[in-house]
């Protein structure tokens, strides 16, 4: 029976997290070695990152003019600045391994971080061990070599930051995680509201101005040149999205994912679980309403409430609500690539427990978006109801809490 509750004990209580995460990062960089060294590496878009940086490089600042093979350049600037890095330390490309060994450190730097933001938030060890065994995501980053994995990156030390409460270097980071990929800004919300209930109002309009300034900043050297354009291709709001591309909504068909209404009512759905998680979660430290903490600029809080306030702002709600809004904005995103699952794997197994679920149904549920996720990537197989598990999963990850 003594043997029983220990084993309970090692799954279940957070302090045996401090040597798990290290034996689990172990035996994950070891997993990495083995991927790069005995599967070839897939050519997807390395090499049209790598003409984009030449352009750049060549002096090319009109951001709508720099291109590849693959398409126009799509990213902000910070996804450029770090590809033009990654020029100079691989022979200007030309050497994937050592390419592929910069991801497998950022991979890893990344997985780290997810684990840190877990421990900070008082995770079970038992969820732990499913931020290591994604097939998906180590395929994603030492194979294919995607910017996903520094946007993850830059969203989990973001997230650690604030935990922490180091609002000021949490809210630079999380600006350049915005720099490397837009699809970071889905957490905004929860951001903002993160900032205005964890800081006075004027130091959390700070922290959004330092934000749009690092923006500014990345941009610079591109707004002389052609302002709109930059605006216009790193964050393309008005896409002509490509049903052969998409995970999430395979299973509704060509004519109702191009149609417009379809568009329109999933920014509904988007607006109306965004508004539905403000007024019954991410305002909870504070017990106010948005325009009451706006009027905080007004007539400040006592101190005593204003620090009562911030000590709410846990650990947990902080990754809880961030995470919550990425997966909103997932689940409501028109189109998911296959990358984007670097975003819903490493969020999965905390929203399932904080849902409050058993273990058996947390392994289950992740189990299925996994599975959903490997079969709607065969085309040829045309698994529909692959995306059907996918989008069931990211449901359940929001329904309910444990607080």
């Amino acid at each position: 029976m003594d043997l029983y509750h220990q084993a309970i004990d090692l799954a279940s209580n957070p302090k045996h997290t401090r040597w798990l995460s290290p034996l689990l990062l172990l035996a994950d960089a070891v997993f990495c070695a083995l991927i790069i060294w005995k599967i070839p590496y897939t050519e997807i878009d390395w090499r049209a990152y790598m003409q984009q940086v030449e352009q750049y490089r060549n002096g090319e600042r009109d951001y709508t003019l720099i291109k590849g093979d693959t398409g126009p350049l799509v990213y902000p600037a910070a996804h450029l600045f770090i590809y033009n890095a990654l020029y100079l330390i691989t022979d200007k490309g030309a050497d994937i391994l050592i390419a592929q060994c910069t991801f497998a450190v950022v991979y890893l730097g990344a997985v780290s971080m997810a684990m840190a933001c877990y421990r900070m938030a008082k995770a079970p060890p038992y969820i732990f061990p499913l931020l290591i065994l994604s097939k998906r995501l180590h395929s994603l980053f030492l194979l294919r070599l995607f910017n996903d994995c520094f946007a993850i990156l830059a969203l989990f030390t973001a997230i650690y930051f604030y935990q922490r409460r180091i609002w000021t270097v949490g809210s630079v980071v999380y600006s350049f995680g915005v720099g490397i990929k837009m699809s970071v800004l889905l957490a905004a919300p929860a951001v903002g509201l993160i900032l205005l209930q964890a800081l006075p109002f004027n130091r959390a309009m700070n922290a959004v101005f330092l934000m749009a300034q690092i923006q500014i900043t990345l941009a610079f050297p591109f707004l002389p040149a052609n302002a709109k354009g930059y605006l216009a291709r790193s964050f393309e709001l008005t896409r002509q999205f490509l049903f052969k591309w998409t995970v999430n909504w395979r299973f509704v068909g060509e004519e109702r994912f191009l149609s417009r209404e379809f568009a329109i009512t999933l920014i509904a759905v988007h607006l109306a679980l965004l508004s539905t998680f403000v007024l019954t979660r991410w305002t909870r430290p504070s017990g106010l309403s948005i325009p009451a903490l706006i009027s905080t600029a007004i007539k400040p809080l006592p101190p005593k409430a204003q620090q009562l306030m911030s000590i709410n702002v846990s650990p947990s709600f902080i990754m809880t609500s961030i995470l919550n809004s990425m997966a909103i904005g997932m689940l409501c995103a028109r189109s998911l690539h296959y990358q984007f699952y670097a975003y819903i794997a490493w969020s999965t197994p905390f929203l399932l427990w904080k849902a409050g679920l058993h273990p058996i149904f947390i392994y289950a549920v992740w189990g299925g978006s996994r599975v959903g996720v490997e079969r709607v990537s065969e085309y040829r197989r045309k698994l529909d109801h692959g995306s059907r598990v996918f989008g069931c999963s990211g449901v359940v990850c929001m329904v309910g809490h444990k607080g």
